[in-house]
């Protein structure tokens, strides 16, 4: 069971303990372990927070770090919502656009386990409305976007239609010919993880979003995370930020994501992105060969590694350490979620503005104070 702690505090928001700092940007609000052992390394992240969201002029931010099994920081920077001067919070939920694929794998991996999906089976034996192309397309394939499946084209993810099944969504795309033979070549593709979502749905036999909310988010506690449902309202939700050519902040035009859930129509705050990654390092959830297996890079038919497992991308540092990750971008948020399994930390990063850098990179930054304290 894990324990949050909760730094001493001037306010009290709707009875959760915060700690705030009033600047010329806004307000900013945390919520931190108490360990003394972890202070320094918040005080430098803290730093390291600040200054992205200050070079980047972002409108708000949202930073939460992972250790040991248990949330050690969440903290907020900015505005939720800035023409309201309602600041960003650790209970801010804000888009978190590809990151959704890693969310969903969480489904594949469990059916997987259960026996329910064949990871080499082709996708028609789960959907068997999904039109055959040229060559046989299997599960893992789409998983790894080396199935040949295309990607949006032209603002596509600028979509304002409402899709009302999964199914549905997927007309936008089973008609195109595949880009390639599948396993030649890698070719990034959130389409394909919008079949995968049918996928669940012929392996499970249930809905989708039913099968994620009943097997993924509630057992695992993660109350936030939520399909960002147009038509529902949802507590704590952020406005969403583009920017003009003249760097004018407006904001993002509206969009229904109900195209794509698993490739990126989910929300969340940033603690339980960490959570659920936490979740993947914690043997309770998954066996640890099954989160392996998900994380390893595919390989090329001509052997090259392509870097992306199933769900996730993964590299090795300077220091030979494993780092798994997944970043995401949505219309008016960035979003970025990265996992060092050796040692145990999690660091999960989300922005309400389109132009975020939302990197690999710059979660590590975030990730290297803690690091140091192993």
């Amino acid at each position: 069971m894990r324990l949050q702690r909760f730094a001493v505090s001037a306010v009290t928001v709707l009875g959760l303990a915060v700690a705030t700092v009033d600047g010329a940007r806004g307000q900013r609000l945390a919520r931190a372990g108490q360990s003394p052992d972890h202070g320094a390394a918040i005080a430098r992240a803290r730093q390291i927070a600040d200054s992205l969201f200050e070079a980047q002029g972002l409108p708000g931010l949202s930073v939460a770090v992972g250790m040991g099994g248990q949330v050690v920081w969440t903290e907020g920077f900015g505005y939720a919502d800035v023409e309201n001067r309602v600041p960003v919070t650790p209970l801010t939920r804000m888009r978190i656009g590809s990151v959704s694929k890693s969310v969903t794998s969480a489904a594949l991996a469990q059916l997987y386990e259960e026996g329910r999906l064949d990871l080499d089976a082709e996708v028609q034996q789960y959907v068997p409305t999904f039109p055959r192309k040229r060559w046989p397309v299997t599960v893992r394939e789409v998983a790894g976007h080396i199935a040949g499946i295309r990607h949006y084209r032209g603002n596509e993810n600028e979509s304002a239609v409402r899709y009302p099944t999964v199914l549905s969504g997927l007309k936008i795309f089973e008609d195109d010919s595949l880009l390639f033979e599948p396993g030649t070549r890698y070719s990034y593709s959130s389409y394909g993880w919008n079949l995968l979502s049918a996928v669940v749905e012929g392996a499970s036999g249930q809905p989708f979003l039913t099968y994620m909310r009943e097997h993924v988010f509630e057992p695992l506690g993660l109350r936030s995370m939520v399909a960002e449902h147009t038509d529902s309202i949802i507590d704590w939700r952020s406005t969403f930020y583009e920017r003009t050519r003249d760097g004018v902040l407006v904001r993002a035009p509206y969009v229904d994501n109900s195209y794509k859930w698993a490739g990126g129509g989910f929300v969340s705050n940033t603690e339980d992105m960490v959570r659920y990654g936490m979740d993947w390092l914690d043997a309770s959830f998954l066996k640890p060969e099954t989160a392996v297996l998900f994380f390893t890079s595919q390989t090329l038919r001509d052997g090259d590694e392509t870097g992306y497992g199933m769900g996730w991308f993964s590299a090795t540092d300077a220091q030979g350490k494993k780092i798994v990750w997944h970043t995401g971008g949505s219309v008016g948020g960035r979003a970025v979620l990265v996992l060092i399994p050796d040692e145990d930390i999690v660091v999960a990063m989300l922005s309400n503005a389109g132009w975020a850098p939302m990197s690999r990179d710059n979660g590590l930054k975030v990730a290297a104070p803690f690091r140091a304290m192993r």
